[in-house]
């Protein structure tokens, strides 16, 4: 008997006993559909829990606990589902990769799954792209690898890289970001004998330097200011890939200068017929294909949204 403002109500346990059948068994159901679609799997086992002052089945190994100020439900992740669903996306290994592109993954031995999807896209073709995943799921690495198919381009046949025939630009929005950004570059690109450099409202770089850096990182403001400038020509006109990490501050009071930045770039390519790929980073963006089809990636099998 449940009282309830007020009034009592009878429960009836065959009521319930029939309720619980009916749900183990669309349970059951859903475990074996979902077998045959080669998806994730349901749990095998389930435990019935008291969830807000009604039995919840739950995957087994939840735990239900009530305080007077909130109620905690901890559910444990579907460890061994997850391991047979990425069994499904093999993993690159660096071995597979050119020797020369080897050198700049240094101590590690495959791509994450992510990294892996986006493999053939980033280092074999020179399309446009947009990355959409979240923070921590590796797209520094995906950066680099475009970066890598760029240097592919301008080496020699005997495997010299031309470095004064091509600049990298890394738009990283904040200070922190691109002096991050450039330790790391700096550190894995170093090993090609090419240079990185930080060009900030912080730092100044002379003419001479910045001819000698092959990846320049920078916040948008500076190259925006840098773009507008007559002068700075020669420097334009060498860049071959321009990466935007955190894309999706187009939305935000920078997206202005964003914005700019790549109308002026597209302007380019097709005044100029200057070589230029763009390469979007972002977080999990719900408008995606919009950002894509302002960056010109032409289709959706260019366009990453994990």
């Amino acid at each position: 008997m449940i009282k309830w403002e007020n009034k009592f109500f009878e429960i009836d346990e065959k009521e319930e006993e029939e309720e619980e059948a009916i749900l183990s068994q669309f349970l059951n159901e859903q475990q074996q559909n979902s077998k045959q679609n080669n998806y994730f799997e349901c749990q095998t086992k389930f435990v019935n829990l008291p969830v807000h002052g009604c039995k919840m089945a739950l995957p087994e190994g939840s735990t239900s606990k009530s305080s007077t100020l909130c109620e905690e439900i901890h559910i444990p992740p579907p460890i061994d589902n997850n391991k047979k669903f990425l069994a499904n996306f093999p993993r690159l290994k660096i071995d597979e990769l050119d020797e020369f592109a080897q050198t700049a993954f240094d101590g590690i031995k495959s791509l994450n799954v992510i990294q892996s999807q986006v493999f053939d896209q980033a280092y074999n073709t020179l399309n446009n792209l947009l990355i959409c995943a979240p923070t921590g799921a590796g797209k520094t690495n995906i950066a680099l690898l475009t970066i890598l198919r760029t240097i592919r381009d301008n080496r020699t046949k005997n495997g010299k890289i031309n470095k004064n025939a091509f600049k990298v630009i890394y738009l990283a929005p904040m200070k922190a970001l691109a002096t991050e950004m450039t330790s790391n570059f700096s550190k894995r690109l170093g090993r090609l004998g090419l240079k990185t450099r930080e060009l900030t409202g912080d730092s100044q770089l002379s003419r001479k330097e910045i001819q000698e850096t092959q990846v320049l990182v920078l916040t948008p403001e500076k190259w925006d200011v840098i773009t507008r400038k007559s002068d700075d020509e020669e420097l334009s006109q060498l860049v071959r890939l321009l990466i935007i990490d955190e894309v999706h501050l187009l939305h935000d009071d920078r997206g202005p200068v964003i914005e700019a930045i790549i109308a002026r770039t597209l302007r380019r390519i097709e005044v100029f017929h200057q070589n230029i790929r763009i390469v979007g980073l972002s977080a999990t963006l719900p408008n995606y294909n919009d950002v894509a089809t302002f960056l010109r990636v032409e289709s959706n099998a260019r366009t990453f949204s994990f």
